[in-house]
């Protein structure tokens, strides 16, 4: 499937949804594409899992903003494969470095950063631990097996949805 069929489906089943994420959050490594940085040289040319760069394009012709929350030990190597791929620019966060926490301070310096909260978020990546502690702080987030793809994407905007209108109980002043 072509990067432009990719976009449109993507876009398709944007349209389905009545609540959308303010900003979607991807992981680097074996999220958006097929391999851990550190492993790999900057002379390289790397490539996205087959439907990532669609899904991205959906997103931006959207309107959502996307960010990247990254435990890679090598910064550098990510921002040069993010160059070479010439999709660094989409980013309106790029919170890509080595840490204990499973993301956390990634998401609280991006929440910092944009200013969209927690609930507004969408979260994909390949990591149970890092699911496990980013949804603790309110953050939607799906488990990528194979990177992201369609049905990764369709699935997390659903979960989103779904808990956009579920009603949290309130304390009654």
């Amino acid at each position: 499937m072509g990067e432009e069929r990719v976009k449109e489906e993507a876009l398709q089943i944007l349209g389905v949804f009545q609540a959308l994420p303010r900003l979607v959050v991807f992981d680097l490594d074996y999220t958006l594409w097929p391999f851990y940085c550190e492993c790999r040289s900057k002379r390289e040319m790397p490539r996205l899992y087959p439907q990532a760069k669609g899904i991205l394009h959906a997103l931006k012709d959207k309107g959502i903003d996307v960010a990247i929350a990254s435990r890679s030990p090598t910064p550098d190597i990510a921002k040069t494969f993010l160059d070479k791929l010439g999709i660094q620019s989409s980013f309106v966060a790029q919170e890509i470095f080595s840490s204990w926490t499973h993301k956390t301070e990634h998401f609280q310096r991006i929440h910092r950063r944009t200013g969209v909260p927690f609930k507004s978020m969408l979260f994909f990546d390949d990591e149970d631990r890092n699911i496990e502690a980013v949804s603790s702080m309110g953050v939607t987030s799906i488990y990528v097996g194979n990177g992201v793809n369609l049905e990764a994407f369709r699935l997390g905007l659903r979960t989103f949805a779904q808990k956009s209108v579920t009603p949290t109980r309130s304390s009654s002043n």
